[in-house]
C-alpha cells in the first residue's frame, strides 16, 4: 500500500483513521504517486481499470456508479482543433466521481460510517452519491449561494445540507468544526487518496489519442485537484514509459478569486493573503486553495501557466460553448475563455477539459 505522508514533518498517515491533516498541522502528500501500471484489470469498467495504480493494495473495496470512460470530443476554435475531455458526463454531472469513488472506497475500507465535507456544490453532490452507494452517512457545508440546482441534488442523494452565509471560506470553517468534534472530514480538498482516480483522465486521454499526451492541458483551478491529479497522471505516464513527455500545463482561475495566479505572475511558489470576491464560477471561489503551492513548484521552470479571467469574457465562452452544443457549468467555460489567450503560444494539441455539467447551475 503507498501512504502519503505529512508534507511538513514527513509523518506517514496513519494505518487506522482518517484524519485529514497531520498532527502538526501539515497537509498530506504522496512522496512518491502510485506509479501507472498498464495491466489493466479485464473484469472493470471506467476508472476501476486502473485500480493497480491507486496504491491502495488489491483488497480495497469496489464503490462505484460507472464513472470514467468519458469521450474525448474534438472540436473547432477559429482555425484550430482542440479536444475536449467530456468529464461532466460522469454520473453526478463532473469530474468529482473520479475523487469521490476512490475516497469513497478509502473510507469504506477504514469502516467509516459517517462523514461531513465542504463543496461549493460538485464536491458536495458527488460526496453525497458515492457516500450514499457506500452506505456512509453524509453531511454537506455549503455557501448559502452555491446553486439551487446541486444543493438539490445534494440532498436527493439522502445528505444533509447545512447551508453557510458568507464567502466558500465560511463553509470550510463551519466544516472543521465539525471535524473538531471526531466526525471523520472526508475532504476532497485535503485528503490525497482522490487524486488517484483523478489521474485517470491523463490515463483515459493517452489511451483515447493513441499512446501519445497532448501538447496543452486546460483545466479549470480551484483547490487544485484536478490540475495537480493531471500533473500526477501523466508524470506517472511518462515514468512507465507510455508517453515520452507530459504536456503544457494550463491553469484557469477567476479573476474574483485567482490567489495561484497572484503567485504565478509574481514569479512566487507559495501562496499570499486569501483572495475570494464574487465570480459566477463558482466551482474555483477557493481562497485557499490546498494544492496550489504543489502546483506552482511543478510548473515552474516553463513547464506550465496560469490565467485568470473575468466574469463578462467568462460569460461570453459559457454561451460561446452552448451555441456549439456543449452546455457546462461557467466554471468549464473558463477553459473556453482562456483560448484567446494561449492558441498559437501553446503546444497543439490542446485538450480542455469540461469539469461540470450545465444542469447543474443557474446563472
Amino acid at each position: 500500500m503507498n501512504l502519503p505522508v505529512c508534507t511538513l514533518c514527513g509523518q506517514p498517515y496513519p494505518s487506522t483513521g482518517t484524519p485529514f491533516l497531520c498532527d502538526c498541522g501539515g497537509v498530506y502528500d504522496f512522496v512518491d504517486f502510485p506509479d501507472f501500471h498498464s495491466d489493466l484489470d479485464p473484469d472493470e469498467r471506467g476508472l476501476w481499470r486502473y485500480r493497480s495504480s491507486f496504491g491502495l493494495g488489491a483488497n480495497l473495496p469496489i464503490i462505484s456508479l460507472g464513472e470514467g470512460n468519458t469521450p474525448l470530443v474534438e472540436a473547432k476554435y477559429n482555425s484550430h482543433s482542440l479536444w475536449l475531455k467530456m468529464e461532466s458526463l460522469n454520473p453526478t454531472g463532473s469530474y468529482k466521481d473520479r475523487g469521490s469513488a476512490v475516497l469513497a472506497s478509502f473510507l469504506a475500507s477504514r469502516g467509516v460510517t459517517a462523514a461531513v465535507e465542504d463543496s461549493s456544490g460538485n464536491a458536495g453532490a458527488s460526496f453525497a452519491a458515492y457516500a450514499a452507494g457506500a452506505g456512509i452517512h453524509a453531511e454537506v457545508y455549503v455557501p448559502a449561494s452555491a446553486s439551487g440546482p446541486k444543493r438539490r441534488q445534494i440532498e436527493m442523494y439522502g445528505a444533509q445540507v447545512h447551508a453557510i452565509p458568507g464567502p466558500r471560506a465560511e463553509a470550510a470553517r463551519a466544516v472543521r468544526t465539525a471535524a473538531e468534534a471526531g466526525v471523520s472530514y472526508a475532504s476532497h480538498a485535503y485528503l490525497p487518496f482522490g487524486l488517484t482516480g483523478i489521474a485517470t483522465i491523463a490515463y483515459e486521454i493517452a489511451e483515447q489519442m493513441g499512446g501519445k499526451a497532448p501538447g496543452t492541458v486546460v483545466a479549470p483551478l480551484g483547490h487544485g485537484g484536478l490540475l495537480y491529479g493531471l500533473i500526477q497522471g501523466f508524470a506517472a505516464l511518462k515514468r512507465a514509459a507510455v508517453v515520452t513527455q507530459e504536456p503544457f500545463y494550463v491553469g484557469v482561475q477567476a479573476a474574483g478569486c485567482g490567489p495561484v495566479f497572484a503567485a504565478f505572475e509574481n514569479h512566487e511558489t507559495t501562496l499570499r493573503e486569501p483572495i475570494e470576491s464574487d465570480t459566477i464560477a463558482e466551482g474555483v471561489r477557493v481562497s485557499h486553495p490546498v494544492r496550489g503551492t504543489a502546483i506552482l513548484k511543478h510548473i515552474a521552470h516553463g513547464k506550465g501557466s496560469i490565467y485568470a479571467i473575468a466574469d463578462e469574457p467568462l460569460q461570453q465562452a459559457y454561451l460561446q460553448m452552448a451555441s456549439k452544443g456543449f452546455f457546462v457549468e461557467p466554471t468549464s467555460a473558463l477553459v473556453w475563455a482562456v483560448l484567446e489567450d494561449i492558441l498559437g503560444k501553446v503546444p497543439e494539441p490542446v485538450v480542455l477539459i469540461l469539469t461540470g455539467s450545465g444542469l447543474k447551475t443557474q446563472i
